[in-house]
């Protein structure tokens, strides 16, 4: 299916989506395959030449891994976030700003869109704050963690972003914070991209993950669930139907819903144009969540 098939018919969806504002976070191993990053983002930029105003929201967790690995670091993860000291953070510096940033706004310009790559602390984007030690459930015992340098989103202006997407730019967003002390903070990308979907009253958020969406079971890929209010969010957590990493996107996408955006849709990045097909057919590929 190329992009001829779904941009250029004039159907309800395409209509509905110009000038609308969508975040995409864009993560997971097919950020790493090289055809299907460029096939995703190739994506993005036939959404902004249909009239829509897309900013990208990137993680990197796959590559901060395989950094670590590299170094003889093995990355910890608690509820979902990863716990990180001093060394991390500078791995995790490193990989999202040196390379996978870069990388994006480079493969913008190869598929003639024009992408402009931002730290949270540009223009104010993001003001962020330390997340203070908690006490969780790991391994069925309940113990203190501190998470490091963790931070969670304060407060986001998205005059920035604002600026750049009435310019016809594409922003690209790393998901780092800086508190008010100037601390450097490693930030969730799905919760930071939340909160830049809220600040933006953005029409739809989008996050490509390595799932087809949420499934019942997932080990069988015939029990995704197509769409879910927030009260059976709320539920599937609670029995454990949703979990681990699953469980920050899902939450995040709630505030999001009750902040005034329409809609959130979890899809699998590796699906070939797994995005135009959530955004603009009837069907849809993953999973969308609304609030009611």
């Amino acid at each position: 299916m190329g992009h001829a098939d779904l941009v250029l018919e004039d159907t309800p969806q395409a209509r509905a989506i110009r000038d609308a504002i969508v975040v995409v976070k864009v993560g997971g191993h097919a950020m790493v395959d090289p055809a299907a990053r460029s096939g995703i983002i190739g994506d993005i930029v036939a959404l902004r030449g249909l009239g829509a105003r897309p900013v990208i929201v990137h993680g990197g967790g796959p590559e901060i891994d395989a950094m670590m690995k590299r170094t003889g670091m093995s990355p910890r993860f608690v509820a979902g976030l990863r716990v990180t000291d001093d060394a991390t953070l500078e791995i995790v510096r490193m990989v999202l700003v040196g390379n996978v940033n870069p990388d994006i706004v480079s493969l913008i310009a190869r598929h003639g869109g024009r992408g402009v790559g931002l730290l949270g602390n540009d223009g104010g984007l993001i003001t962020a704050r330390k997340k203070p030690p908690e006490k969780v459930v790991v391994d069925g015992r309940e113990e203190t963690v501190d998470y490091g340098w963790v931070g969670e989103v304060e407060r986001v202006d998205p005059a920035i972003l604002h600026d750049l997407l009435a310019k016809g730019y594409i922003p690209v967003v790393s998901p780092i914070g800086y508190d008010s002390e100037g601390r450097c903070l490693n930030l969730n990308a799905d919760t930071a991209a939340g909160d830049i979907a809220a600040a933006l009253k953005a029409k739809s958020l989008v996050s490509l993950t390595d799932v087809d969406g949420v499934m019942m079971d997932p080990a069988d890929k015939r029990s995704l669930i197509a769409h879910l209010t927030e009260a059976e969010c709320m539920d599937l957590i609670r029995k454990g139907v949703i979990s681990r990493g699953m469980i920050p996107k899902i939450l995040s996408s709630i505030g999001v819903l009750k902040a005034g955006t329409e809609s959130v849709h979890i899809i699998n990045g590796n699906v070939s144009h797994a995005l135009l097909r959530e955004l603009l057919t009837d069907r849809g590929i993953g999973t969308s969540l609304t609030l009611e």
